[in-house]
């Protein structure tokens, strides 16, 4: 992992991480995250958290990204339209069977290039080619397989894709609470950073008994505190 240098910051980087911890994992706004420390009798701004989150959020996420085991060979793939400064544009995001946010790509179109760059784009970051891909009906998806040339099945039946249309949800909920993304540019940023915080601390808890829950709990609060390793 890389360690992350907090020099020429006043607060300590307890304070740091937890306030990007804070606004990446928990659906709040900056001035949420002020109050909250406030509480705490730490006085930060809300446009110094803002600042955090941009400079040491891009970091953390790739040490998290890079403690994560490989995701599964069936991939869930589906688009959502998200509205930027008045115009539609179209989250694309794939997932695994488990849930794991694998990658997104914010385009202004709905077509088989969109759909063949967000292949592309798998491919390389994962590294191996998906036995089987779970799509909706848009025929973006078969035309993108067939032209990436992948052997892997393709399914396309009723209620399939649950997964990834579920994953939607968290990316609505902050949508909403950022009143709208202000640009295609932000907003992969931002979501690039959520995912990989999304990924750390999610689990189907419904699956896991109580003693089982709290060690999957502490392990991701290990994971979390170790991708925080200072310079």
């Amino acid at each position: 992992m890389t360690r992350i240098s907090f020099k020429r910051h006043r607060f300590p980087p307890e304070v740091i991480q937890h306030a990007v911890w804070l606004y990446a994992r928990f659906t709040l706004s900056f001035r949420d995250v002020e109050d909250l420390l406030a509480e705490r009798g730490i006085d930060v701004s809300n446009e110094t958290v803002r600042r955090w989150f941009l400079k040491f959020g891009q970091q953390i996420a790739a040490n998290l990204r890079r403690s994560r085991p490989r995701a599964s060979a069936r991939w869930h793939l589906d688009e959502m339209v998200i509205r930027i400064r008045g115009r539609r544009y179209w989250l694309w995001r794939a997932v695994d069977d488990e849930g794991e946010v694998l990658d997104f790509l914010v385009q202004p179109r709905r077509y088989a290039r969109s759909a063949r760059r967000l292949l592309r784009k798998l491919l390389k970051k994962q590294g191996f080619a998906p036995k089987r891909i779970v799509t909706d009906k848009l025929k973006s998806y078969a035309v993108a397989i067939r032209e990436e040339r992948l052997s892997a099945v393709h399914d396309q039946g009723l209620r399939t894709n649950n997964r990834a249309e579920n994953s939607h949800q968290p990316v609505r909920r902050r949508e909403r609470k950022q009143q709208r993304f202000k640009s295609a540019g932000s907003a992969q940023r931002f979501l690039s950073i959520h995912a990989a915080v999304y990924n750390a601390f999610y689990v189907q808890r419904h699956l896991l008994s109580r003693r089982a829950f709290k060690d999957f709990r502490a392990d991701a609060f290990a994971v979390w505190n170790q991708s925080w390793l200072a310079a």
